[in-house]
């Protein structure tokens, strides 16, 4: 789920496309190659929450796939080629988003053995530390956590890696995470989400903490609500989602908990 990270500044246009409340196909719009959010085989949660969906409305699924970069929403929902985007932040004005069915945070990671106890981002050892940072473009789009590591001037220190990465490796979002596996940095600010799927899946133990004191750094915001999103003015549509989104609450929570997403408490200094 990249959308969540970089995806404020698209540009999206209400289309006529009718609502797929009005068929039997619920058309979604997906990376294929982004775990934990969603890849083609249908490994990520994304792609469980939307059989989930699906099963609840009587439909089946069907995918749009398209990376998750620039021009993703012009190529799949703005197109009509999909009614809905599992992973949107809640306040993503240029969308119809449903209720929230969760809530993240960038938390920093580091390798268990390292007793890096690391939380705050006023925490002095941060001039210290070979950090990693997750970079989004060349246009001043990087991550919170990139910003306000700038802001206090520490950068030389820091390395960046592209969200983008390299589109024929698996997952190019998780050179972050195996950067710090490897000992190649000491400290990775991530995307909750990503940084728990990693845990479960990594070859070393890895320590994760939610990044603290945040409020420091307003208005830059590192927790956010997310939803789903559907074209404006597609509001059966949002009804329906909403109305499982409620109902399916329990089911929703385990499924993300099983693949290690990290909820953010309700108010988190700085969270969206």
């Amino acid at each position: 789920m990249r959308l969540p990270i970089y995806a404020f500044a698209a540009a999206l246009v209400a289309s006529s496309t009718p609502s797929s409340a009005q068929s039997n196909l619920l058309r979604v719009c997906a990376d294929p190659n982004n775990l934990p959010f969603s890849d083609a085989a249908g490994n990520g949660f994304e792609n469980r929450l939307a059989q989930l969906v699906a099963t609840e409305m009587g439909k089946t699924v069907s995918y749009t796939w398209w990376a998750q970069r620039r021009g993703f929403v012009r190529h799949t929902l703005k197109a009509g080629q999909c009614d809905v985007l599992m992973g949107v932040p809640a306040h993503y004005e240029l969308v119809e988003a449903t209720r929230p069915y969760y809530r993240s945070s960038y938390v920093f990671v580091s390798r268990a053995d390292r007793n890096i106890d690391v939380s705050s981002l006023k925490d002095p050892r941060l001039r210290k530390l070979k950090i990693g940072v997750h970079l989004l473009g060349d246009d001043g789009m990087n991550s919170p956590p990139a910003h306000a590591l700038g802001d206090q001037g520490i950068v030389g220190n820091v390395i960046g890696y592209t969200i983008y990465g390299n589109y024929r490796d698996s997952t190019p979002p998780a050179r972050l995470i195996e950067a710090v596996e490897n000992g190649d940095i000491e400290l990775a600010a991530a995307w909750g989400p990503l940084a728990g799927y990693a845990a479960l899946q990594s070859p070393v133990p890895l320590r994760i903490a939610i990044m603290k004191d945040t409020e420091n750094f307003a208005p830059l915001q590192f927790a956010f609500d997310i939803s789903m999103g559907v074209r404006k003015g597609d509001h059966e549509l949002r009804a329906r989602l909403d109305d499982i989104i409620s109902r399916k609450r329990t089911e929703i929570d385990a499924l993300l908990s099983s693949y290690g997403v990290i909820p953010a408490p309700t108010q988190v200094g700085g969270g969206g």
